[in-house]
């Protein structure tokens, strides 16, 4: 183990794209939805789509243009804008609801589940994710992650990369900074968990976006961990 881990007691999981498949799940979604009311959409594109709305989207709250606004909240703001671009304008109230909820149902990536659970027998697992605490929740529930404890940028009313939001981990845990190793598949949030003092783990995820030449997944030194997956990462922490 990197001797820089050995103080670690929590570990704090990005969930979008890290723990589970966001743009498989979506493209799925829609195509059901598609089926079901006969409708031909490009749900690759869809997805893509929706998914390049939700940093800007967040952005301005960050930047103080909209108050706090939860990512359920914000989803549905990219998604109506989507619905006329896409063509469907057919869709009911209570089907662009259960649409924007494909959200709490995202699939977790194979090796997920088992990981989390080998990594759950020594450290305390929390979620730190920009989705909402209800979000966050109703996927766990769904998937079968085992969290000891579900934290969003909800709760510290920051989204990533704030180091609020980063920060609420160890507050709300009781422990130091340095103590908790931030878990994601993106360099940009482990940068910023870095900056605010916690210790970093990169977790390739090469189908993110579906072309594994879309995705950066090169080993980096100044990351505390890389790994190829959850059971990679808990083999590396003694797990």
């Amino acid at each position: 183990m990197n001797r820089s881990l050995r103080q670690v007691k929590a570990l704090a999981f990005d969930v979008f794209g890290t723990v589970v498949d966001w743009r498989g799940s979506l493209i799925k979604e829609g195509r059901k939805l598609g089926r079901r009311k006969g409708i031909k959409v490009d749900w690759t594109a869809f997805a893509d789509a929706w998914r390049a709305g939700y940093r800007p989207a967040m952005d301005r709250v960050r930047r103080g243009e909209l108050g706090w606004t939860r990512i359920d909240d914000l989803h549905r703001m990219i998604l109506d804008g989507l619905i006329r671009e896409f063509g469907l304008t057919s869709l009911s109230e209570d089907e662009r609801v259960d649409l924007n909820r494909a959200w709490h149902r995202l699939a977790p990536w194979k090796d997920a589940v088992a990981g989390v659970k080998r990594l759950k027998k020594r450290y305390v697992l929390a979620t730190m994710s920009n989705g909402n605490v209800a979000l966050l929740v109703n996927m766990a529930k769904r998937a079968g992650l085992p969290w000891d404890v579900v934290l969003s940028a909800e709760i510290a009313r920051h989204y990533k990369p704030d180091p609020e939001a980063y920060l609420s981990v160890p507050r709300l845990l009781g422990i130091e900074p340095g103590e908790v190793l931030m878990v994601a598949a993106h360099k940009d949030d482990l940068d910023g968990a870095a900056r605010a003092g916690l210790r970093t783990a990169f977790v390739a995820r090469p189908l993110e976006f579906g072309d594994p030449a879309l995705k950066d997944v090169v080993p980096e030194p100044r990351f505390d961990a890389n790994a190829k997956n959850f059971l990679d990462l808990a083999r590396q922490l003694g797990c």
